[in-house]
């Protein structure tokens, strides 16, 4: 049961963190190239803010399975990060389809800057050590 709740949160919580990390900050760029300052958007702070906890949230699903974090990391970040540096225009133009202004412009971004990819490299590896961790044998003190 707990690599279940890890896969399902990793696969359905990945998307949703990375989503309002992405738009939070495109929000955010936008206000601050227009003002010089980001507090004049409490949306786009929070959603960014939500966003980063979200994302933790998948890390730590790491402590139940590693399975959460590596599927989330994998189909969320690693996958559409290499997708978009191998150069494919038809991925990009399906971000700014789908993701609407900020969204899109701020995924489009992310994806060519590699941002995606870190992301999702950092949750595989968030994932291999809780399952590493759990597989290391105890030792003994002697105390």
């Amino acid at each position: 049961m707990p690599r279940v709740l890890s896969a399902l949160g990793g696969f359905l919580l990945t998307p949703v963190a990375l989503g309002m990390v992405i738009y939070g900050g495109s929000r955010l760029q936008r206000v601050f190239a227009q003002a010089y300052g980001v507090g004049e958007d409490p949306l786009g702070l929070i959603t960014l803010l939500l966003g980063a906890l979200l994302l933790l949230g998948v890390a730590l699903l790491g402590a139940l399975s590693g399975l959460g974090p590596v599927i989330g990391g994998l189909v969320w970040g690693v996958l559409p990060g290499l997708a978009a540096l191998v150069g494919s225009t038809d991925l990009l133009g399906l971000m700014y389809d789908l993701g609407g202004r900020e969204l899109g412009v701020g995924l489009a971004t992310w994806l060519m800057m590699g941002c995606l990819l870190g992301s999702g490299v950092l949750l595989v590896g968030a994932g291999l050590v809780g399952t590493l961790t759990r597989r290391r044998p105890r030792s003994r003190s002697a105390g």
